[in-house]
């Protein structure tokens, strides 16, 4: 050990020590023998090569050195409280930074609700939100840029992530008043696939959804637009260009609330909601405390 390396426990004995000015008070407060006490403290001064105290049969006095290494040690162990408090506040998720990342319908249409209730248990938590498209959301997970991700579909072909599914979002037709779902009813998907169609491009997890459906009723889709983000294909249904279909959790990115929605009990399928993370590594204490909170939320029993 470095002769001028002092130990927390060092710098502790020598405070008790100041404060109770003799071996046997200060050893009670430090569960140890007072001879034990005075064997640490003659110690540290030979490693120190000074003395500290000037000792007789009764009484501990400290020299002018120790009532300098005193002030020292008082800096020092109110330093690792403090620096303690703050590891014991990071274990306990009080605070710390927490990235998220998540396809633009989910952290639009599902991370607003939760991220409410979750910043008003943790307020100290530094969040991050990435809005991207699925391959981007996967990248960021598995490289560690984010902690966790909302994603739609499965990850079992990448063996570094872990897929946790939480919820299936059904399909709903989106037209403008006065266009081709103007009548109040449910619509099979035969008819929509006939009408004008604003498809997303292709590689989205929606499209996918959208060309399997058509695949299972012999269909192949001809959409009149293809567009790349969700607030496009919004903003050209309201001028009444064509029709659409996305899952429920989109319609918050469309940010037109004159558009209208119609059921579409033949679609076939639900687009998989879930959080993804990296296989085998231990999450942070934000992490923990969020997927905690995502899980007493009750969003995963909102499937089937």
């Amino acid at each position: 050990m470095d002769r001028n390396n002092p130990t927390l426990s060092d710098f502790h004995a020598v405070l008790v020590l100041l404060r109770k000015g003799s071996f046997r008070t200060a050893s009670d407060e430090l569960g140890l023998s007072p001879s034990a006490v005075s064997r640490q403290i003659s110690a540290l001064e030979a490693r120190l090569g000074t003395r500290l105290f000037d000792r007789d049969t009764r009484n501990v006095v400290p020299t002018a050195s120790g009532r300098a290494f005193g002030r020292v040690a008082e800096r020092m162990v109110n330093t690792a409280e403090d620096v303690m408090a703050e590891f014991d506040a990071h274990l306990s998720a009080r605070n710390g930074r927490l990235t998220i990342a998540g396809l633009p319908s989910v952290t639009a249409g599902l991370l607003p609700g939760l991220l409410r209730s979750f910043t008003a248990e943790y307020p100290d938590i530094d969040l991050r939100i990435v809005d991207a498209l699925s391959g981007s959301v996967l990248e960021a997970v598995e490289t560690g840029a984010a902690d966790i991700g909302f994603t739609a579909g499965t990850v079992s072909a990448r063996s570094r992530l872990a897929f946790q599914p939480l919820m299936d979002d059904a399909f709903v037709a989106i037209g403008a008043p006065g266009g081709p779902l103007s009548e109040d009813r449910p619509y099979r998907w035969v008819e929509l696939v006939g009408m004008p169609f604003i498809a997303m491009a292709q590689g989205t997890s929606v499209r996918e959804l959208i060309d399997g459906a058509c695949l299972r009723i012999g269909h192949t889709l001809a959409p009149r637009f293809e567009v790349a983000h969700l607030a496009t294909a919004g903003a050209l249904v309201a001028e009444g260009l064509g029709i659409t279909a996305l899952p429920t959790l989109t319609l918050p990115v469309l940010r037109t609330e004159a558009l209208i929605q119609r059921p579409i009990p033949d679609f076939g399928a639900r687009r998989r909601i879930g959080l993804v993370r990296r296989s085998g590594r231990s999450l942070s204490p934000p992490a923990r405390a969020f997927l905690e909170h995502v899980r007493k939320s009750g969003i995963a029993e909102q499937t089937g």
